[in-house]
């Protein structure tokens, strides 16, 4: 048995046993609290449940893979404004930033030859060298972003809001280069799709794409970096009190700044992936990304008020995201119902969060 289990069961008999020794009201408003503040999962549970009852394709070989792939797709963005989260913060720059660098990298990686080649002199770049590319444009973003609000003291809505805009601005100009005038970036070379959608292993004759280990590979390095590193410390510092965390000797502005290149260049790894993914960029790619991303930091327990996420629950958050957008989809719920949700998931989970403070607090 892992240490970690034997943990889990040491809380939950230390809880029972505290259940016990209550009073009858104080047993009740106990187990009130247990619900409110699982309230979330309780409600996403039953919405499952559901949809797996109605269409019972939901829990076919080919949904399930489909639900893996989608969480792999979104979970590097969900990552990056996860530290942005933690820092009392959001950013909502993450989708337009994906939608530039998966235009850029779809851009220079258009197959020879291609009718609508918009770089038609410029031959197939090496993989590597536009994933670095793409990494250091959402880097520079990322060091925008992080700088304006570690050095004015700006609130990340507002400087995140400025950067979307002028992202926005930036991809709308890039897809007029070259004669292009704004048309969707197509026809990508073979080794680029390949290289993100490629089979990696098959389950019961379904594909699963390679994008899914660059998920995982991303997420242990992640892992790292916020749980192994002075840096990663530093960050749950500041988030929990930035002033502590100064007197304390924590390089407050280096701190915001490299949480928010980082964020970046997890959005630049992220439009690399989806360029491929979706292997057709437009001026769309990248909308409302941002919107899955930080409902899924939410539900996986990151608190808007700063100091508080989880790796594991980043992961849980972007899955159940994933569940359910796989899950509406075969139920025929259009797109528009989809984000109405999304949203009612982020204010109930900000709200979950907020009351429970305050319980805790008061």
């Amino acid at each position: 048995m892992s240490a970690a289990t034997v943990k889990k069961q040491n809380r939950f008999s230390a809880w029972m046993s505290d259940f016990k020794a209550k009073s009858g009201i104080d047993k009740r408003r106990a187990v009130s609290d247990l619900l409110f503040n699982n309230a979330m999962y309780i409600i996403i549970a039953a919405a499952i449940i559901y949809i797996a009852v109605r269409v019972p394709a939901f829990l076919s070989v080919s949904s399930i893979v489909n639900i893996v792939s989608l969480t792999a797709a979104k979970l590097p963005i969900a990552l990056g404004i996860g530290g942005a989260i933690v820092l009392t913060g959001t950013d909502i720059s993450a989708g337009r930033c994906v939608g530039l660098t998966a235009c850029i990298a779809a851009s220079l990686l258009q197959m020879t030859g291609y009718i609508n080649k918009i770089f038609p002199n410029i031959p197939v770049m090496p993989l590597w060298v536009v994933l670095l590319l793409v990494i250091a444009v959402g880097a520079a973003i990322g060091f925008v972003n992080g700088f304006f609000v570690a050095k004015f003291k700006l609130h990340p809505f507002i400087v995140t809001l400025s950067t979307q805009l002028i992202v926005f601005g930036l991809v709308l100009m890039y897809l007029m280069l070259g004669g292009n005038n704004g048309q969707t970036l197509s026809g990508l070379d073979v080794s680029y799709t390949d290289f993100v959608r490629g089979t990696l292993f098959t389950i019961g004759g379904v594909a699963v794409p390679k994008y899914v280990l660059y998920a995982v590979i991303l997420t242990v390095i992640m892992w790292v970096i916020w749980n192994k590193t002075k840096f990663g410390k530093n960050m749950f510092a500041v988030g929990s009190n930035e002033e502590a965390a100064n007197v304390s000797g924590v390089n407050v502005f280096w701190t915001i700044v490299m949480v928010f290149v980082l964020a970046g260049v997890m959005y630049g790894i992220t439009g690399f992936i989806e360029g491929a993914r979706i292997a057709s960029c437009s001026a769309n790619t990248g909308l409302n990304y941002e919107s899955d991303a930080i409902a899924a930091c939410v539900i996986g327990g990151a608190s808007l008020a700063g100091g508080k996420g989880t790796m594991k629950g980043a992961i849980l958050g972007a899955f159940i995201m994933s569940v359910l957008t796989n899950g509406l989809r075969l139920l025929s719920v259009s797109t528009e119902w989809q984000k109405v949700l999304t949203g009612v998931i982020i204010i109930v989970a900000v709200y979950i969060d907020i009351v429970g403070k305050r319980k805790k607090n008061g």
